[in-house]
């Protein structure tokens, strides 16, 4: 696609050394694609639900007339009991009524549902679910900004019904959609051990795709999009984008602006912009300097922070995230300006301009002006590629700014809800009972080992929130912010250590000398720990084990005393 539109130009208008290294740098690049990826399927029978005032569905039905059946519901003030046919009308159409209407599902599987809860699937057509439906109504029965496919909201701007009519008499049969996205539960920071902790893929998703059942995330393939919102805003990487993942766009990236440069363009800014605004980039990019880079993605929200530093790293000057800024469904603006507040909240931190990473209005093409001077020397921008994790690369990327920047700050605070910070403990309260080690998604928080302590790797915590939720003494407590000092962010400091009990019987250290001490206070007037049976608190496991037998073997009639 980036060739295709580029190609359009490159006779006349395109024809500098600039936009030659750029036509040249397009053309021997590996184009990012889509390899065989897994899918899930739509099945349609050709059922219709048409929804809506009666004269409107009444006249629209006979453009469906060729599909297996066309069903009216009327949602005007009914006066007929609300799940009842309402009586054939005169035109032969299968009509009911009701004023509350409930509709969920997707293409070959929407349940609708009226005030009594009522299947009307099953009392109009002797199905479980309807396989289309167009919605007349002026609000939509579906309020998602991404409605599944098989719902068509007209009445709600959401679709035109020039399209509908012409394309909905071929959607019978079976339809294959590309599963968008890949889910790792196991560094999922949503919930541990009863936990609740991150939420953000899920305000994220403007599908309605994503939702908690309580101890973790689950996705609904059949209702997920694609436009990688989740992906973005998840920050352990437990969801990822998989048409093309990240990673390989950024190795696209790389490659693309490494011959660019090499091709002697100068002054590269990278355009990224989603499939759906093809035709707007292809306009603007008339009027757009040669020294502007298309870069097209599946859509504008599948790439985020790391992706855009990465840019800058390999010598971008500006990383411009194109779109029909009057057109984003309100989520997509939300999480690309939350995530845009971070990379400029990092940028202006290190004296750099916001503007280096920026939204930008397609209709704006005619005043943009270009950065002349990148962040980082060709030197380091043409090396090799980074490599990691998404965090990692983020971290990579800020230290090389950290080093070329005039202002050197220690630690800077960060937008509201951004998932970088530390922890505050207040250890005189704390028990070392390792609840918050338990919980932690990505080990920031983890135990010593050899002996009772706490420690803490700050370039690790996410901001979850689970540490702070499952300490039983409540003393701890987040603190966001990003410390700029990498040996003191990828240090493994001590919050809380000391000294421990040593097992009675074999001298092994075992436990936090004060829990013993605590637990011994606490227990010594229980029934159980009568005699000698309070000593086994300072024991180890294994002793402790080895003398409750030995009594037994001593003394079995023990164990029918109660």
């Amino acid at each position: 696609m980036l060739k295709s539109t580029l190609e359009a130009f490159s006779d006349n208008l395109f024809s500098d050394k600039n936009g030659q290294a750029r036509q040249t740098a397009i053309a021997g690049t590996v184009e990012l694609s889509n390899l065989i990826p897994p899918t899930v399927s739509y099945e349609s029978r050709g059922n219709v639900l048409l929804i809506g005032e009666q004269e409107t569905i009444t006249a629209l039905a006979p453009q469906f007339s060729a599909l297996n059946s066309v069903t009216l519901l009327v949602t005007e003030k009914a006066t007929e009991r609300t799940g009842e046919k309402a009586g054939t009308a005169a035109n032969g159409d299968n009509m009911y009524f009701s004023d509350q209407v409930a509709v969920k599902g997707y293409l070959g599987a929407f349940e609708v549902t009226c005030r009594s809860d009522a299947n009307l699937a099953k009392i109009a057509i002797g199905r479980d679910c309807f396989d289309l439906v167009v919605d007349m109504t002026a609000e939509g029965v579906v309020t998602t900004e991404i409605p599944a496919p098989g719902y068509y909201g007209v009445g709600a701007g959401k679709a035109k019904l020039a399209n509908v009519i012409e394309d909905l008499p071929a959607m019978l049969g079976t339809f294959d959609k590309p599963k968008y996205f890949r889910l790792n539960p196991d560094i999922c920071a949503h919930s541990s051990r009863g936990v609740s902790g991150c939420d953000r893929c899920v305000d994220a998703c403007p599908a309605g795709a994503l939702s908690s059942n309580g101890h973790a995330i689950e996705i609904n393939p059949y209702l997920c999009q694609g436009v990688g919102t989740c992906a973005t805003a998840c920050p352990t990487e437990a969801i990822s984008y998989a048409l093309p993942d990240p990673d390989n766009t950024q190795h696209f990236v790389h490659r693309l602006l490494k011959r660019y440069l090499q091709e002697g363009g100068e002054k590269p800014t990278l355009l990224l912009f989603g499939n759906r605004d093809e035709q707007s980039v292809a306009n603007a990019l008339s009027t757009l300097p040669s020294t502007v880079i298309p870069v097209a993605l599946e859509e504008l929200a599948t790439v985020g922070i790391d992706t855009w530093f990465s840019a800058l790293a390999y010598g971008a000057h500006q990383v411009l995230l194109a779109t029909n800024t009057a057109y984003i469904p309100a989520t997509i603006d939300r999480v690309l300006t939350d995530e845009l507040a971070i990379a400029q909240n990092f940028l202006t931190e290190l004296g750099y301009e916001a503007e280096r990473i920026a939204l930008f209005d397609l209709a704006s093409a005619e005043s943009f002006k270009a950065f002349d001077a990148a962040l980082l020397p060709i030197a380091v921008s043409s090396a090799e590629r980074i490599e990691g994790t998404k965090r990692e690369k983020l971290f990579a990327v800020l230290e090389l700014l950290y080093h070329a920047a005039e202002e050197k700050p220690e630690r800077s605070d960060v937008p509201e809800n951004a998932p970088y910070g530390s922890v505050e403990c207040q250890s005189n309260d704390c028990t070392l009972c390792m609840g918050c080690v338990a919980v932690c998604p990505t080990r920031a928080l983890h135990a010593i080992g050899e002996r009772p302590g706490l420690l803490f790797i700050e370039e690790d915590c996410v901001q979850c929130g689970m540490c702070e939720k499952a300490c039983p003494e409540k003393v701890i407590a987040l603190k966001p912010g990003l410390n700029w000092n990498k040996a003191s962010r990828q240090e493994a400091r001590v919050v809380y250590e000391e000294a421990a009990a040593c097992c009675t019987s074999c001298g092994k250290p075992f436990a936090p000398a004060s829990m013993v001490k605590m637990l011994t206070e606490k227990l010594q007037g229980h029934s159980q720990f009568q005699g000698d049976a309070i000593r086994r608190l300072a024991m180890c496991e294994d002793c402790r084990v080895r003398d409750v037998f030995s009594k037994i073997e001593d003394d079995p009639e023990s164990q029918l005393r109660v």
